[in-house]
């Protein structure tokens, strides 16, 4: 029971991942609707989803195979070049990933009336799918198709149903394929009228308990079509010997296929006979045929055609079609071979699991560094040279094991295609989303919880900041709006921009509504960037009516409270008539970094090393010149650390000052020992010290100590409030 409910939950989240990937290729045939690839994409996502789905059974899983093979059958329609992939197919498309994906939920959930619900959308979504085309009903195929096989060689079976013939490899057990599933899977798409087993068993001496040594051939009563029915084998054609014959076919198709099959003619001849395959005098005209076989013409089904399609130009003039009865092979795509190579590398994992490991590395760290710290007190000089190797191999892992944890952030970018078509549709505006440095990896854990931010970033851009078409054109810019999704990496951290050519954001008329607002004074004096960061205080919009999408003041305020939680800082730009801006700077993980250990009193603190620029020396001067000093001509505002968390005075014969930087910020922390760089575990602190500014989070040290995280952002943010006006003739600082 456990492991069909671990099967189950694969199911559900390989589905998942396909139905991600399908969504992923509609909105790339959004913009290039010949591209077959993606054509071809999309249509194996629905057919392993539909497939895997046929094994189970249950009256849930049929609804999904039902729905799919309608899904699959419209997208065989566009990959045969009957159907024009346009852009109201596409969002019906889309609307039936989504129900697939509600289809395949549904599973966890035991509602009969969502479940009632969703096969009334599912219906309607059919009716969207028809559309303008009506495929003719198989039987008519099958006469018109009987009359063009008759007029090329004149002699064709009376048997009404498909007859599959298969021997599975001996890999396919060890695979983990059952050949049952397959049985299973066939009888969901029809019913089996006969089957016949034969197995071809080595010696005794030789066989091997885990090898299949089967082969089964059997007769179908089914609607489907060839393509259907051989894409059942998807993945163990490469292994298998497959022969799919269609309803009355020639009989050369049977001559064909004992030719093909390792075995004595009489004895697969007998086998067919007995499944009802063929008749006795059918049998012996394909034994003895009446005329060459290198005379007759039929094109052969083969077993690999999954990937492959029959091009209307590739069929002369005076050839009749076949397609509907035998589909002749092109060479698969590298691309999807590549593809195909590479998922055989991937292995997944449990993401609970993963996390463990994390969690295992970041006590291996601790314990290696407490490690590292008795080996230098004791002074010997092989166990000092042992525990480096050892903390080498240490850092070599905690790299592998963060790296493990890394995901492009494309897959989150790519939702947003349809976040603004479907939004922009409802606005009447016309809006391009433009995606920049998808392969920018980031922690899944990260990923994870900036997507809602994003979201409402997003459809800020679209509702505020894109005008309408009218609008665009009278101030000279091109109808269509652009936003763009950027990422990249900088000073150690992720920079994810979110960035319009809207109308911008006025600074006048965001402090009017903060002083309405009471956020601020009107005697209060602003720079320009603060005045722009208002728009992520509570309660203030610069919206005069109210929307479904903004307009009430809340949002923003969500927003910076949610990428601040996560150690991270959101800066706001904007130009008046040109667009805006929107940076959010992110730490690449949130459990293990490097740091730079400094003493501040009798505690010690650690600063994130990426953030780290360079030490200085600390004199009293500098305190009395404000809370300031002259950098090379550059003026830095520093915090002096002692003062920011009240530890004790000592004395000590040099302080220092530490210059940090985050984004286009610097400021320095006047520490007072400088302790070296270290591999910190970043542990989060209780909610009982949320107050606490400028920490986020602690750490133990190789001593057992327990040290706080500075945040570097915050404290940054409030050694500028507190900087004071420069004087001319302030000492300048040259390290």
């Amino acid at each position: 029971m456990e492991e069909m409910e671990h099967i189950r939950e694969m199911f559900i989240d390989e589905s998942l991942d396909l139905l991600q990937e399908m969504e992923s290729a509609l909105n790339q045939l959004k913009a290039a609707p010949e591209n077959a690839e993606m054509l071809n994409l999309v249509f194996r996502a629905a057919h392993t989803i539909k497939g895997s789905a046929g094994l189970f059974g249950d009256d849930g899983y049929d609804a999904i195979v039902s729905f799919t093979h309608t899904v699959e059958n419209v997208l065989a329609q566009v990959r045969s070049g009957e159907r024009a992939c346009d852009d109201d197919l596409i969002l019906t498309l889309l609307d039936c990933r989504d129900h697939i994906e509600s289809l395949i939920e549904q599973l966890n959930i035991d509602d009969a009336s969502s479940s009632q619900e969703l096969v009334q959308q599912g219906q309607g979504l059919l009716v969207q799918l028809a559309g303008s085309t009506v495929l003719p009903p198989l039987e008519q195929d099958t006469e018109d198709n009987t009359t063009l096989v008759q007029g090329v060689s004149g002699r064709v079976a009376v048997n009404a149903y498909w007859h599959i013939s298969l021997r599975f490899g001996e890999n396919v057990l060890r695979n983990g394929m059952d050949p049952l599933s397959f049985l299973r899977y066939l009888s969901s798409l029809g019913d089996i009228v006969e089957l016949v087993s034969l197995f071809s068993l080595p010696g005794s001496t030789i066989m091997d308990p885990e090898s299949c040594y089967l082969g089964l051939e059997l007769q179908l009563d089914s609607d489907a079509d060839q393509a259907t029915l051989m894409s059942v084998f998807e993945f163990v054609a490469d292994e298998c010997q497959i022969h799919i014959i269609p309803p009355h076919s020639d009989l050369h198709e049977y001559v064909l296929l004992i030719n093909d099959l390792e075995q004595e003619s009489s004895e697969l001849g007998s086998v067919l006979v007995r499944c009802g395959a063929l008749t006795q005098d059918e049998l012996a005209h394909v034994l003895d045929p009446p005329q060459p076989l290198n005379q007759l013409v039929l094109p052969v089904a083969e077993p690999k055609l999954l990937d492959s399609e029959l091009s209307a130009s590739n069929i002369p003039d005076n050839e009749p079609d076949l397609s509907s009865q035998a589909i002749a092979p092109k060479n698969i795509s590298a691309n999807v071979l590549e593809h195909k190579r590479q998922e055989s590398r991937s292995l997944r994992v449990d993401a609970h699991k993963l996390d463990q490991l994390i969690n295992l590395v970041g006590e291996l760290v601790i314990a290696g560094a407490n490690t590292s710290l008795l080996a230098k007190q004791n002074g010997d000089p092989e166990l000092v040279e042992s525990s480096a190797a050892v903390s080498l191999l240490v850092e070599e892992i905690r790299g592998l094991s963060l790296h493990l944890r890394m995901i492009p952030i494309d897959e989150t970018f790519k939702r947003f295609h349809r976040v603004v078509r479907e939004i922009s549709r409802d606005l009447d505006k016309d809006i391009r989303l433009k995606i920049e440095g998808g392969e920018t990896e980031l922690d899944k854990g990260v990923v994870e919880k900036i997507s809602d931010p994003l979201m409402h970033l997003v459809r800020n851009a679209i509702d505020h900041g894109i005008e309408a078409k009218e609008d665009r054109i009278g101030k000279g810019k091109p109808a269509a709006g652009t936003i763009t999704l950027r990422a990249y990496y900088d000073s150690g951290s992720i920079v994810i921009e979110v960035c319009d050519d809207g109308g911008g954001i006025d600074p006048a008329k965001v402090r009017t509504k903060a002083i309405e607002s009471e956020l601020i004074s009107a005697e209060q004096t602003l720079s320009e960037k603060e005045i722009l960061r208002l728009i992520l205080e509570a309660g203030l919009t610069t919206k005069t009516t109210v929307s479904d999408l903004s307009g009430r003041g809340v949002g923003m305020d969500v927003v910076k409270r949610n990428i601040e939680a996560l150690q991270g800082s959101i800066e706001v730009e904007s130009e008046v008539g040109e667009g805006s801006l929107l940076r959010l700077r992110l730490p690449l993980t949130l459990s293990i970094i490097d740091g730079f250990a400094v003493g501040v009193g009798a505690s010690s603190y650690v600063i994130p090393l990426d953030a780290v620029i360079e030490c200085i020396e600390y004199n009293e001067q500098h305190s009395k010149n404000g809370n300031y000093v002259n950098l090379r001509g550059e003026i830095l505002p520093f915090i002096n650390l002692r003062q920011q968390f009240k530890e004790s005075h000592i004395d000590v014969k040099q302080r220092n000052i530490v210059v940090v930087q985050s984004g286009e910020q610097k400021a320095g922390f006047v520490v007072d020992q400088l302790q070296g760089e270290l591999q910190t575990v970043i542990k989060p602190l209780s909610k009982i010290f949320s107050h606490l500014s400028g920490i986020s989070g602690s750490t133990i040290l190789g001593s057992g100590e327990v040290a706080m995280i500075l945040d570097v952002p915050a404290l940054i943010r409030e050694a500028e409030t507190r900087r004071s006006p420069c004087h001319v003739g302030c000492e300048e600082v040259v390290p």
